[in-house]
């Protein structure tokens, strides 16, 4: 199972998934080209870029952090990018940017036209973002929710040709406490695709819970606050992620 360190964009910068000191933990700046050397330098060969400010603006505007990034770390690394992807004019200028892949969940849930454009267009360069909010699909930043299942809507775009999906369960993001490990698990037996795990991470006992889910198609798992906070390391969830014991 891989372990996805997540960087969160605002202005340009990096910014603190919670409110509190992270001066402890040594890892956090507000350059995101040093939070990104600091995860590949302790194992990390993928990070998920958060573009804040473009999930709530409907459109991309911190794409210079991808080559930024790259540029300063050219071999071994690849960046996943959400946030504001509104349209496939915007999914190729991420992915020209540099991105490996690219997240949409917005798009996804309120026009299957656009949605079925891009997954024929780029195919699995794109992940499908699942957001749940008390079981319903939550999008517009998790600002509003539709009336579709978070399942059901997986489902859907499966059936569009989705060849992976993010499942995140918005009440367990940030502060809040420990994977909803049945939730990931209902998705990953209701969908025959790759799932990553994200929200709600806060120490090894939630890796090793979602290891344990990997014969289902759970494949990875993205981390924030845990890392920034110090409540977990990323060597020790490398670890615990990709031992094959019990």
């Amino acid at each position: 199972m891989e372990v996805i360190p997540g960087i969160d964009l605002m202005d340009g910068k990096s910014v603190c998934p919670v409110h509190m000191s992270f001066a402890r933990t040594g890892v956090f700046s507000h350059n995101p080209v040093e939070v990104a050397k600091v995860w590949a330098d302790q194992g990390a060969t993928r990070l998920y870029l958060a573009d804040l400010d473009g999930a709530r603006m409907g459109d991309p505007q911190n794409l210079n952090a991808i080559p930024a990034i790259l540029n300063a770390i050219p071999e071994g690394l690849r960046l996943d990018f959400g946030g504001g992807i509104r349209s496939l004019k915007q999914a190729k200028q991420v992915l020209n940017a540099g991105a490996d892949r690219i997240v949409i969940g917005t798009t996804a849930a309120l026009e299957e036209e656009l949605a079925q454009e891009i997954l024929d267009a780029l195919g699995s360069r794109t992940i499908i973002s699942v957001a749940s909010l008390n079981g319903y699909v939550a999008v517009r930043d998790w600002q509003a929710r539709t009336d579709e299942r978070a399942e059901d809507f997986a489902k859907r775009m499966v059936a569009l040709g989705a060849k992976r999906l993010v499942f995140t369960d918005v009440s367990r993001k940030g502060l809040h406490g420990g994977v909803n490990v049945s939730a990931v698990k209902r998705m990953a037996e209701a969908v025959p695709v790759p799932i990553i795990a994200s929200g709600g991470v806060r120490n090894i006992q939630d890796i090793k819970a979602l290891k344990k889910l990997e014969p289902l198609g759970v494949e990875a798992v993205v981390v924030v606050t845990a890392l920034y906070s110090g409540t977990l390391t990323l060597s020790e969830a490398l670890a615990a992620a990709q031992c094959e014991d019990d």
